[in-house]
């Protein structure tokens, strides 16, 4: 992990013995409004769905999160749940951390110190240019945009192979605030261009610029 990069094998030895792993399971919750915990978590592998439901029932995604990523309620790095729920949406293992081992082994060291701020501060980014899409750009330029941060977030594929979105339709409709049905007709439009291609639960893009034309063409 990025966050980790400059810790000694003693180091990393000492942080996995204080803050050992467990694993959620597919459609597990790591925490919601109803079960609200104070700790940091760290995603070693899997995915997690972050989102929030609406008055209305609407569960709006909020961040679809990769191995590394920081998330959690801990006010002393600035990192919030905002009542939101956490989902694994496939096996996943997570470290979670308290207060005092925050301040322990995170906050007092300023290489890990600098990064958790980058990290908080490159989600806060990505969540200000998405109200900035929901608010002004219309859903093909939307949908384009996410495809291209989800592909680059993405890990690469094995043994030489593209790399591949691995979300539904639908969880891809809740990161837009779309409705999974005109989520699923802009992709067929993408797929019918022969900008993606889709597969069960897949997406790859086969044409970055094209794609990168769609994002850009309706911006206001």
């Amino acid at each position: 992990m990025d966050l980790f990069a400059d810790l000694s094998a003693e180091e990393m030895h000492a942080m996995d013995m204080m803050a050992p792993a467990r694993m959620f399971r597919r459609g597990e919750l790591v925490y919601s409004q109803s079960q609200p915990v104070t700790a940091l978590f760290i995603l070693k592998s899997g995915r997690i769905r972050v989102f929030r439901v609406a008055e209305d029932g609407k569960a709006l995604t909020m961040a679809i999160l990769e191995p590394g990523a920081v998330f959690g309620e801990m006010m002393l790095v600035g990192q919030r749940m905002y009542d939101n729920y956490a989902e694994s949406i496939e096996d996943s293992v997570i470290c979670r951390l308290g207060l005092k081992d925050v301040e322990r082994y995170l906050i007092s060291d300023p290489r890990i110190a600098i990064r958790i701020s980058r990290l908080l501060g490159e989600q806060v980014a990505r969540l200000e240019e998405r109200l900035t899409d929901l608010a002004l750009r219309p859903l093909s330029a939307r949908v384009a945009s996410t495809l291209i941060n989800l592909d680059a977030s993405a890990p690469g594929g094995r043994f030489g192979q593209s790399r591949a979105i691995r979300l539904t339709h639908e969880q891809i409709a809740g990161l837009l605030g779309a409705t999974r049905e005109a989520t699923s007709k802009a992709l067929a439009d993408f797929a019918a261009q022969g900008i993606i291609r889709q597969g069960r639960g897949r997406i790859t893009i086969q044409n970055p610029a094209a794609l990168r034309s769609a994002a850009a063409s309706s911006r206001p």
